[in-house]
């Protein structure tokens, strides 16, 4: 069941078939606590990293990595993802000096962190309605404490690159037909400079707002139970035959194979 908070948000993560996903990108800081199967990262800091059962795995903002759920032989593969909110991550980690904002993916072994057990108090403390919200706060702020105490490094924010802003503007409303020009517009300069501006970080529009589209629609699929269809429209596709077969072109499978188990 998704748990979600203006703070704090807390959604299921479920897949069914191994899949690799190429060049995923992490707008914002996430923590994937692994209760199934493990995950694959291959991470342009560290190399590639592996997690398991019990483990959390700690992703910086402004990341592109690519990234493997293995299910085991007869569960899917199955998570949590936690996000936080900008105030409290920066409450915690606003002293993180310049020089150590670039950890690239970390993790925590459940072996000797257990980090299951602070997830579990998160958890109690969101189901919790009727504490004082200074106290309320206190406990969203102690599992950020508790990692800062592991040595693990969140920065807030990542770079404020052209991709990054592009993305910001399309998620607001992924159904929008977005335009170059209207994202110029909106970003304050004109389609040409746009189009110069993205291409020096080597990315296009058009591709951005593929990617950005696909990607909502691979977390909707791992994190909700809404039909295919739906998800093809709120992530802007004009049918779910469009939505698919730009899927299977970018992930290499179809997207009913993230919830089934394929034959």
């Amino acid at each position: 069941m998704d748990r979600s908070d203006c703070d704090v948000s807390i959604a299921p993560v479920s897949q069914a078939t191994a899949a690799r996903f190429t060049d995923l990108y992490f707008r914002r800081p996430f923590l994937i606590f692994i209760r199934s199967g493990s995950k694959v990262v291959t991470c342009p800091v560290r190399g590639e990293i592996e997690g398991r059962e019990g483990d959390v795995m700690i992703f910086p903002p402004g990341v592109v990595l690519t990234m493997e759920n293995r299910p085991l032989a007869d569960r899917h593969y199955q998570a949590e993802g936690v996000n936080f909110s900008d105030d409290l991550i920066e409450e915690v980690f606003t002293q993180t000096p310049v020089l150590h904002r670039k950890a690239g993916i970390q993790i925590l072994r459940a072996t000797s962190h257990q980090p299951q057990a602070v997830l579990s108090l998160l958890k109690e403390t969101l189901a919790t309605t009727n504490l004082p919200p200074e106290i309320r706060r206190h406990r969203l702020l102690e599992p950020l404490i508790w990692l800062k105490h592991q040595g693990v490094v969140l920065p807030l924010l990542g770079e404020d690159t052209p991709q990054a802003r592009v993305r910001e503007l399309i998620e607001r409303d992924l159904s929008h037909d977005w335009r170059a020009p209207e994202v110029a517009r909106d970003l304050g300069m004109s389609e040409a400079t746009l189009r110069r501006w993205l291409a020096k970080s080597g990315h296009g529009f058009s591709g951005i707002l593929l990617n950005t589209r696909l990607e909502r629609g691979l977390g909707l699929l791992q994190t909700t139970g809404q039909p295919i269809s739906e998800i093809a429209l709120e992530c802007g596709f004009k049918t779910p035959s469009h939505f698919s077969d730009a899927f299977k072109k970018r992930f290499g499978i179809p997207p009913k194979s993230i919830r089934m188990i394929e034959a």
